[in-house]
């Protein structure tokens, strides 16, 4: 089986990017010139797109109730590159303080600040998630 078909093959089941693409076939034993062979027609043909593979990893993990700062590591974890996250990034910016205030209310309801030990535990909470510290505060406060 050549590198290109099991690339294809992993491509049907969901978007990767190229990096994913390289290294799921570097494990695979592939030749490295084989493998890039493979990502450069398979980039030519449409096929892989890391343009593509940022905004449905953004939206999936939107979804989930990230926010955009553990995106955007995520993102840079799997070769996609700055230029790439920023743009898609900021092209759902009035969303993210949405996402944000869901995740607060899923997780803490309307139940008020007890004390500061709680405040801290909610704000080191949201940003595990991924937001900004300002936006952060805009909501627990």
């Amino acid at each position: 089986m050549s590198a290109k078909s099991v690339a294809v093959r992993l491509l049907s089941r969901r978007e990767h990017s190229a990096f994913e693409i390289r290294d799921k076939l570097k494990k695979r034993d592939f030749d490295e010139t084989e493998i890039e062979q493979a990502i450069i027609e398979l980039q030519k043909g449409g096929w892989l797109s890391d343009e593509r593979f940022a905004e449905a990893y953004i939206r999936m993990r939107q979804l989930k109730g990230f926010g955009p700062i553990r995106i955007s590591i995520e993102l840079n974890e799997r070769g996609v590159k700055e230029s790439i996250v920023d743009d898609y990034l900021q092209a759902g910016d009035e969303n993210w303080q949405q996402t944000l205030e869901q995740q607060y209310l899923k997780k803490y309801k309307n139940n008020p600040v007890e004390d500061y030990n709680d405040k801290a535990k909610r704000i080191r909470f949201l940003q595990y998630r991924g937001f900004s510290l300002d936006a952060i505060y805009r909501v627990v406060s």
